[in-house]
């Protein structure tokens, strides 16, 4: 579907044009149907766009509020609000801190950023997961195949760290500095608690 909606704009739109279009949808319409239709075609553009951020703030939210209620994260984001029940708290805090980073950064750096973290903690942490169940626990219980196992895996760890690799020194830095806060504060508040890795 990506090939096919990167095909049909190149159709239309010279590549000399469109690779320093900033509103390249909007340009496509534009020079198929006019402007107005370009307009409604960028209204609907930004209305899925606040649609996703809101569906994705709302999943998210979840995330230290689950942590919370099982004890392993700060008591604070295990609140619910008294009559809808669902993380005000939690929620109200990375929409906060959300609209802080969009005022101080540009979104492609916020953007950039966040890649920056995402592949080391979910995409590359997935692979080397799903090596250590795997030689912990063999592949009886697992309920699916992987041919030639583990290339894939450690090709899909490859090319995550190659494209952690293009996002730059400084993406790189910011990304395990959080990272490393994140390690940090973990490990105080397992020791505050008596948990793994200082459960006696």
């Amino acid at each position: 579907m990506y090939l096919l909606l990167n095909w049909s704009v190149g159709t239309v739109i010279p590549w000399q044009q469109a690779q320093h279009s900033e509103f390249i949808v909007s340009t496509f319409v534009e020079t198929i149907y006019g402007s107005t239709a370009a307009k409604l075609a960028t209204a609907l553009v930004l209305w899925v766009a606040f649609a996703s951020l809101f569906a994705v703030l709302l999943g998210y939210s979840r995330i230290p509020y689950a942590a919370a209620a099982d004890g392993e994260f700060l008591p604070l984001f295990a609140k619910v609000h008294p009559t809808k029940q669902f993380p005000h708290v939690s929620l109200l805090i990375l929409g906060g801190v959300g609209f802080v980073f969009s005022l101080l950064f540009r979104l492609g750096e916020v953007i950039t950023a966040i890649l920056a973290m995402r592949i080391l903690i979910q995409f590359v942490g997935q692979g080397v997961g799903l090596m250590l169940l795997r030689r912990r626990r063999g592949t009886a219980h697992l309920p699916f195949r992987m041919p030639l196992y583990p290339l894939p895996v450690l090709l899909a760890i490859a090319v995550w760290l190659l494209i952690f690799w293009s996002t730059g020194p400084a993406f790189m830095l910011s990304g395990l500095t959080v990272i490393g806060a994140g390690v940090v504060v973990f490990l105080l508040w397992s020791r505050r608690l008596g948990r793994w890795p200082f459960e006696q």
